[in-house]
């Protein structure tokens, strides 16, 4: 029997609740279930009017891994999804609107990903993503050094940058920014990549090419193309333990001398939530976003 729990009204299927997901840690789907549940206040403003993707692991994250984009089969008609334009024509993909849809989304065991624009004007981007990827040596460590480069270049042209953890290795830089379409900040995204790499060549580099990587930061800029998705903040990830890619303040990106002080797992989010609150909050605040420079 898969036991039915109410949440909001909504009859949700909660099923395999003592399956153990993360094994290294001993980390159960009850014990995923409960973190969403407790990070919904400040995790679903980040998804609301966001079509959603799931990288999907029910077996755990050394079981099959997959993306679902497309509303998945089963899912419920309270359940809010949107039409969105793609290349080879219109598709419908997931709301994550309120809490019940949010468990039942829990439920699938999956990653959340978002794109960088909302249900009602694709054609505009609201958000500007840097996803900073360490190449082995280079680590967070590295990561901090370049987002701190980017934060003040962004400044000058007017555009306030918050941070995550990526909930892997390296780092996601967000800004809110308005009146430009997915081409132009992908365009302005990686004019700051070539910049970041002009200044700090032994350190940064903005292509993706694989030969170029070890030792350095690769300076993600394309996931601001329309069709591209990252990590929604406050999702757990599919690594060896429920690492999440949590909100850090610049305080504690300017102070991280080894990597451990950036890793944040679901069981630390709730402390830190209450001491800081929602550290991307101005990302949603409507007077907050910046204006890209003509090109």
């Amino acid at each position: 029997m898969t036991p039915i729990t109410e949440v909001e009204g909504r009859r949700v299927a909660l099923s395999n609740l003592e399956k153990v997901l993360y094994p290294a840690v001993g980390f159960t789907k009850a014990e995923l279930l409960h973190y969403y549940a407790t990070a919904a206040e400040v995790l679903l403003p980040h998804l609301r009017d966001r079509p959603v993707s799931f990288l999907r692991y029910p077996d755990g994250p050394d079981g099959q891994v997959f993306f679902t984009k497309n509303v998945p089969p089963g899912t419920p008609d309270w359940v809010t999804t949107g039409e969105v334009p793609r290349s080879e024509g219109p598709a419908r993909m997931v709301l994550v609107q309120d809490l019940a849809s949010l468990m039942w989304a829990a439920n699938l065991v999956a990653e959340f990903h978002t794109h960088q624009w909302l249900i009602q004007d694709p054609g505009e981007a609201d958000r500007l993503v840097f996803d900073l990827d360490p190449g082995p040596p280079a680590g967070v460590v590295q990561c901090c050094e370049v987002a701190l480069w980017l934060r003040e270049r962004l400044a000058v042209d007017g555009v306030e940058v918050f941070v995550k953890t990526s909930g892997s290795k390296g780092l996601h830089l967000l800004a809110a920014v308005r009146g430009a379409s997915s081409e132009r900040v992908s365009e302005y995204a990686k004019g700051l990549a070539v910049e970041a790499e002009r200044a700090m060549p032994r350190l940064v580099v903005h292509r993706m090419t694989r030969s170029l990587r070890p030792g350095k930061v690769f300076v993600d800029w394309s996931q601001n193309a329309a069709r591209k998705t990252t990590a929604t903040p406050y999702t757990v990830r599919a690594k060896v333990e429920p690492f999440v890619s949590a909100p850090v303040t610049w305080e504690e990106v300017g102070a991280c001398r080894v990597a451990e002080q950036l890793v944040f797992r679901a069981g630390d989010i709730a402390p830190r939530v209450q001491d800081f609150g929602d550290l991307l909050a101005p990302l949603l605040e409507p007077g907050r976003a910046g204006v890209l420079p003509l090109p």
